[in-house]
């Protein structure tokens, strides 16, 4: 009975925030529209984001370390674990400015597929090797108009928490853009909503922002070694980090 009152005060909570940002994130859509970094509608997408987190209480986000100083002046490729949806909530109070690369199945649905296109989101139908195209030609416009991507490199949400492989997309870009990547490791979201669970939680989560890896003097043949680089500088400091969070 418990989860069951939870949940539907989460999902009329997030209900109505969504639908009070709407119409000011179509307003900016519209005055940004052609904008690469899409700053501004991101911002909303990002208070959006603190604006639910704040009213849900069983969530408690933690932010750790210190952003590179240039990052609002200087592209990064951000790349970061994938626990949970919880994960957008928590990264929302990142302080700098990126766009995020999500899966197209998450723009169809109404108002939540709006507020992430409208927000300035880039959708990735994976499998589609058009579509990858697409998506990694718009993060090269974003990249080049000097903001940060934001990518997920498992490519999905690990069930158990436990940290999947990585893909290349992410590291391709990175190398083929000239940008820095900035890995970012998750703990404690996983217990906020599992992967398939209609439940939510009561837990603490933190991200732990981790040093940048240099890519200028990299090529492709550099490829493997960034990506596992990305990986293990994230799975050193996850033991660590899920103590703290009470996470598994």
């Amino acid at each position: 009975m418990k989860n069951v009152v939870t949940g539907l005060y989460t999902y009329a909570e997030f209900g109505l925030v969504l639908t009070s940002f709407l119409p000011i994130m179509a307003v900016a859509h519209h005055l940004h529209r052609g904008d690469p970094t899409q700053r501004v509608p991101g911002r909303w997408m990002r208070r959006l984001g603190r604006t639910a987190g704040r009213l849900q209480w069983l969530w408690d986000f933690h932010i750790e370390g210190e952003a590179p100083a240039d990052i609002q002046k200087r592209a990064y490729v951000v790349v970061a674990n994938h626990e949970s949806t919880a994960d957008p909530f928590l990264l929302s109070w990142l302080p700098w400015d990126m766009r995020w690369v999500a899966k197209e199945e998450l723009f169809k649905p109404p108002m939540v597929g709006w507020a992430m296109r409208w927000g300035g989101d880039i959708p990735l139908r994976r499998g589609d090797g058009e579509s990858v195209r697409q998506t990694m030609t718009e993060c090269e416009r974003a990249l080049a108009g000097g903001i940060s991507v934001m990518m997920f490199p498992e490519g999905t949400r690990s069930k158990d928490g436990s940290l999947l492989p990585f893909k290349d997309g992410a590291f391709r870009l990175a190398i083929e853009a000239k940008v820095p990547v900035l890995p970012l490791a998750i703990a404690g979201t996983h217990a906020m909503r599992p992967k398939n669970s209609s439940w939510f939680g009561r837990a603490k989560a933190g991200v732990k922002v981790l040093d940048p890896i240099a890519t200028d003097a990299m090529t492709l043949d550099d490829l493997p070694r960034l990506r596992e680089q990305a990986r293990s500088a994230i799975g050193a400091v996850l033991p660590d980090l899920r103590t703290r969070y009470g996470a598994r």
